[in-house]
């Protein structure tokens, strides 16, 4: 696989799916590595998926520096991943835990960014507001499916602290519209690609930086946004993807019917056809 030595002498690895014009794939979790997103549904059909695996998961090195595992210093990894693939502009996609990484860069360096697709982003970098009750809200709203007993207790234990890999497969339904086989697969396999290390580093003191100075920096992006989120999803809710969709000049926010925090499993065809709608020719 190929690899580069990022800011400080990590050597960190990514993986080439497809063809097409590269977009540069950074995976949440968060600390997981970038095997989950496969070919995101099929869209290494379209483009060329650079997946990078953060320091400490996959084939990547782990660290010196433990605080190198916070988000705000992940962003130097995906600098140094730009200057080695020798791109002046990068379209670049972040998933979820991965989406406070890719908007930290798109503040840090906006004119290295092309196109940007936050996918189910996470929002933490930012500071934006989200409530306990307006999450339980999207919870309670699965009620009526067979799995949500064991899955609401599963996931109020890891509130209280059990963050255990039995506790987040039981409460994986939440994020999925549908408990399909393809579902399970995906949740089973989270623990042999996860580093109990990065997932604790990402968000250790200071993880995040100065939420209010990067607000501010997003006014300066002028690249086109694009918030994809799905309409069940706990979080973030499609409530909160417009309110993070306002701190960009340019975004817009599709919510994908009929699904959760993972689309391209949910709904693979209209993924890819939203998101290749808005990436382009290249």
């Amino acid at each position: 696989m190929p690899t580069f030595a990022s800011y400080d002498g990590t050597v960190l690895c990514y993986h080439r799916k497809g063809d097409g014009p590269p977009l540069v794939c950074v995976p949440g979790g968060p600390g997981r590595a970038s095997a989950y997103l496969e070919d995101l549904g099929g869209l290494s059909a379209h483009r060329e998926l650079i997946l990078l695996d953060h320091r400490g998961t996959g084939e990547s090195a782990v660290p010196a520096e433990a605080d190198s595992y916070r988000a705000i210093r992940l962003v130097d990894d995906v600098e140094a991943l730009r200057v080695h693939l020798g791109l002046d502009r990068l379209d670049l996609l972040g998933h979820s835990a991965g989406g406070n990484v890719v908007t930290l860069y798109a503040a840090r360096h906006p004119d290295r960014v092309a196109r940007l697709v936050l996918v189910a982003p996470g929002w933490l970098a930012t500071g934006l507001d989200f409530t306990d009750a307006e999450w339980l809200a999207v919870l309670h709203s699965r009620a009526d499916q067979p799995w949500y007993p064991e899955a609401y207790a599963a996931m109020m234990r890891r509130e209280a602290g059990e963050e255990t890999p039995a506790n987040r497969v039981s409460s994986a339904p939440f994020f999925f519209f549908r408990w399909t086989a393809a579902a399970r697969h995906f949740a089973e396999s989270e623990q042999a690609q996860v580093s109990p290390e990065a997932r604790a580093g990402f968000r250790a003191d200071g993880a995040f930086g100065d939420p209010v100075g990067t607000r501010a920096a997003l006014r300066r992006v002028g690249a086109p946004v694009l918030l994809l989120g799905g309409d069940i999803d706990p979080a973030p809710t499609p409530r909160l993807l417009q309110e993070f969709a306002a701190l960009f000049p340019d975004a817009t926010v599709v919510i994908q019917p009929r699904t959760g925090h993972i689309p391209w499993i949910d709904d693979a065809d209209l993924f890819v056809d939203t998101v290749t709608a808005f990436l382009g020719p290249g």
